[in-house]
C-alpha cells in the first residue's frame, strides 16, 4: 500500500510538471499582441495662409471615446479661393489625456493619412485625393524614418469658389505594412472623417 501511494504521488506529481511546461510553451509560442487601433476623441484640422493671415479650423470630437457615440464632425471647413493653406492635423484622446498627434509622429513608419476631396476644389494637388489611388498627388510636408509621408502636415492651395464640395482624412495604422505603394485600404483604420468644404 505504502508502495502504491509513493507511486501515485510520483505521477501526480510527474503529471503536474508536465501540465506546467506545456502552458509556458504555448505562453512561449502565442503570436505577440498586435497594435492597437489609436482612441480618438478629438481632431482638430488648421488651415494657416500663406504670408501670414487668420487660420481656418475645422473639428470633429467623439466625447465617450470607445462608447456608443462615433467620432463627428463639429465644425466643417470654409476656405478663400485661390489661396494657399499650410494644414496641421492635431488628434487627441481626451478622456485618457493623451497626445495621439505626438504618437502619430514617433510611430510615423506604421501611420499614413490619406485624403481624398471634390475634383476642382484645389488647384494643387489637382485631382480628388489618393484615397482611391496611392499614386495620385498629396503635398506631404512630414515624413518618416523610412522617407515615406505620414500626413500630419500637408499643403493646399484652394481653386475658384466652391460650394458643397467634400474632403475627408483617413488615417491608417499600417505596422510592417506601410511601404511606397501601400493604399487606404491597407492595415485597419484609426481615422475616417468627411467634413464638408467651402471655397468662397
Amino acid at each position: 500500500m505504502k508502495k502504491f501511494s509513493i507511486y501515485l504521488m510520483y505521477t501526480l506529481l510527474a503529471g503536474a510538471v508536465l501540465l506546467n511546461t506545456g502552458c509556458q510553451k504555448d505562453e512561449d509560442d502565442a503570436p505577440p499582441a498586435e497594435n492597437e487601433e489609436e482612441i480618438i476623441t478629438d481632431v482638430l484640422l488648421t488651415f494657416t495662409p500663406e504670408g501670414g493671415g487668420t487660420a481656418i479650423t475645422a473639428t470633429a470630437k467623439d466625447p465617450d471615446g470607445e462608447g456608443v457615440q462615433d467620432l463627428e464632425v463639429t465644425k466643417d471647413i470654409v476656405l478663400a479661393p485661390n489661396t494657399t493653406y499650410t494644414l496641421s492635423l492635431t488628434l487627441e484622446n481626451t478622456i485618457e489625456m493623451e497626445d495621439i498627434t505626438e504618437e502619430v509622429e514617433t510611430e510615423g513608419d506604421e501611420h499614413m493619412f490619406f485624403f481624398a476631396f471634390t475634383d476642382g476644389a484645389f488647384g494643387n494637388p489637382a485631382g480628388d485625393g489618393n484615397v482611391d489611388n496611392r499614386a495620385d498627388a498629396i503635398n506631404y510636408g512630414d515624413t518618416d524614418k523610412n522617407s515615406l509621408p505620414i500626413g500630419l502636415t500637408t499643403t493646399w492651395t484652394t481653386g475658384d469658389a466652391m460650394s458643397d464640395a467634400d474632403f475627408q482624412v483617413i488615417l491608417k495604422h499600417q505596422p510592417d505594412v506601410k511601404t511606397a505603394s501601400s493604399g487606404s485600404t491597407d492595415g485597419s483604420t484609426d481615422l475616417d472623417l468627411t467634413w464638408k468644404l467651402t471655397v468662397q
